[in-house]
């Protein structure tokens, strides 16, 4: 066409110049011949299968739908799952994992690194849940003590259009206590860093042109090894994909972006990967939050597959785990609601945190307890009805102050209800609601002993206040000391061990007005009585008081009160 070449060389100049101001120079623009990788990720999705809008997840079904448009759109796409995956809601436990396997088998993930919350049905488990996943669970660090292997894979590669991606996984320290400890017997967990670098090397030794670490580290508020570090302190990584601090990130630290997608499914994380001659040349990272999905049509085999789940745990949930000597109130009768009063399961529940995970103190919320335990036969259904949230257990210590803090804003709002009002284990209180606002608890009492305002406590609680929630701010951003297992499940087990379960009310919670005016309306009453006693006969009150001073020196009538030590 062109046989002039001077003619072509201003044809190709022009043509470079329209394709300059056409594409702009963005970042974002991937360049011709190179190879793009999509790679999707989520965290700490804690078996959240079906959408639920208090939380925000989207569901499986919704998940799964827009996986298919983003396949379509790039084939060349991967999907991981940053840990937290197996345990966290009822219709996933009471499959001990296998549910959240067979979901995730569906909808085509590519690794899980696992999450502390992954061993919490125990090590063996674990395994075996590993060997039912069509994916591989990767881990460079959870070795035996015994020996040092692992029943790990430390790396996976990815062969995505001609490009080599290598996936290395990396387990928190913390699960040694962010699990139940029995869960780990026999396993420890190399230091993150130190396994990273050995993995870099061995991925870089395969020849792979894409580095990703998938990553259950959490950036903050941990006390061991975070990815942060591992980004800071590990050349190579191209990729940190992140879980186990619930949070929202897309971080660049020296040649690694480190990328998080918040939990429970809230939100799928997008990474755009450009690779070219063998490196990545640049990289874009953003999410797509459920809100953006309102549109989406939930994938129909999914879903049945979430029903069918539900209708295999129908019969689990009429299992009789125990009984109830005496009918574990929890409910929200006028006068006597678990929002504004110490209540019997209130009480039970509270005991059960605090002695589960060795605390010295226990919160539970009123507004987590939706329902009473009949007395006698109690099944699994009945202590899920009482709580019906995906609550776990955690621990954090506080110091004196911010307990004294946590009391004052429990019963700010009594006598009316409030979701946050406590229901508490190994110490009590007293409290008077006619008293200002931050100045209403008079006394409290920690283990037998007063209270120590200069003293730090271990309080176990549920994740949701010990996050902040319910406006319990004096306990947000706490590293946590120690994790257990949801509330519903920490409970059937309680059952299953005590056999016959009891529960009373304990003065924990005491309204000093109420006592006064209760003992006042009491009082009234008596002298009622004592004075028709008087004229009948034929005596007046004046020497009723005085025979009643020398006969019965245990009621003593100072003008017309009557008090009785």
């Amino acid at each position: 066409m062109f046989r002039n070449r001077k003619i072509l060389s201003i044809f190709l100049s022009l043509m470079l110049i329209i394709g300059m101001v056409i594409g702009g120079t963005s970042s974002e623009v991937f360049a011709e011949g190179s190879t793009t990788i999509t790679i999707l990720h989520v965290n700490d999705v804690h078996g959240r299968l079906e959408p639920d809008e208090r939380e925000g997840a989207m569901g499986f079904g919704v998940f799964k739908a827009k996986l298919d448009e983003l396949r379509e759109e790039n084939p060349n796409l991967l999907l991981l799952n940053a840990g937290d995956a197996l345990h966290g809601t009822t219709m996933v436990n009471l499959t001990d994992g296998e549910a959240m396997i067979t979901m995730m088998n569906a909808v085509g993930f590519d690794a899980l690194v696992p999450g502390n919350h992954d061993f919490n049905y125990g090590y063996d488990r674990l395994l075996e849940l590993k060997e039912l996943a069509e994916f591989p669970v990767i881990a460079a660090n959870v070795v035996k003590e015994a020996d040092g292997e692992s029943d790990f894979d430390a790396y996976v590669i990815e062969e995505v259009d001609g490009v080599r991606v290598g996936i290395f996984g990396l387990a928190t320290e913390e699960t040694k206590f962010k699990s139940h400890p029995d869960n780990t017997v026999g396993i420890t967990f190399v230091n993150p860093v130190e396994a990273a670098k050995e993995a870099v090397k061995a991925l870089q030794d395969e020849g792979v042109d894409v580095v990703i670490a998938l990553v259950h580290l959490g950036i903050e508020g941990t006390v061991d090894t975070t990815s942060k570090e591992v980004a800071e302190n590990v050349e190579g990584i191209d990729l940190i994909i992140d879980g186990h601090s619930h949070e929202e990130l897309n971080l660049t630290f020296g040649d690694a972006l480190l990328v998080q997608a918040g939990s429970y499914l809230k939100n799928i994380g997008v990474v755009e990967l450009e690779v070219s001659e063998g490196k990545v040349v640049n990289k874009d990272a953003s999410l797509i939050p459920t809100a953006d999905l309102a549109e989406v049509e939930p994938d129909k085999e999914i879903v049945a597959m979430v029903e069918k789940i539900n209708e295999a745990n129908k019969p689990i949930l009429d299992v009789v785990v125990g009984k109830a000597k005496v009918e574990l109130f929890g409910g929200r009768e006028e006068g006597n609601s678990v929002r504004a009063n110490e209540t019997i399961l209130g009480n039970l529940i509270a005991d059960v945190m605090r002695e589960s995970t060795g605390a010295d103190i226990a919160f539970a919320n009123g507004g987590g307890i939706r329902a009473t335990i009949p007395e006698g036969e109690v099944k699994v259904d009945d202590i899920i009805k009482a709580f019906p949230f995906t609550n776990t257990i955690a621990s954090i210590e506080i110091t004196g102050q911010e307990l004294m803090d946590a009391l004052e804003h429990g019963v700010e709002l009594y006598p009316e209800e409030a979701g946050w009002f406590p229901q508490i284990s190994g110490m009590s209180m007293k409290f008077d609601p006619n008293k200002e606002k931050g100045s209403r608890v008079l006394e409290v009492v920690v283990g037998g002993k007063p209270f120590d305002i200069n003293e730090k406590y271990i309080l176990a609680t549920n994740d949701f206040m010990a996050s902040g929630g319910d406006d319990y701010t004096m306990f947000a951003n706490k590293p946590f000391v120690a994790e257990g297992g949801l509330l519903s499940d920490v409970l059937i087990e309680h059952f299953k061990e005590v056999g016959e379960v009891t529960a009373e009310l304990e003065n924990r919670i005491v309204n000093l007005p109420v006592i006064e005016e209760t003992a006042e309306e009491y009082v009234v009453e008596l002298n009622d009585v004592l004075w028709k006693i008087a004229e009948k006969f034929g005596t007046t009150w004046e020497k009723l008081a005085e025979y009643n001073n020398l006969k019965n020196p245990h009621l003593i009538f100072p003008e017309q009160v009557i008090l009785i030590p």
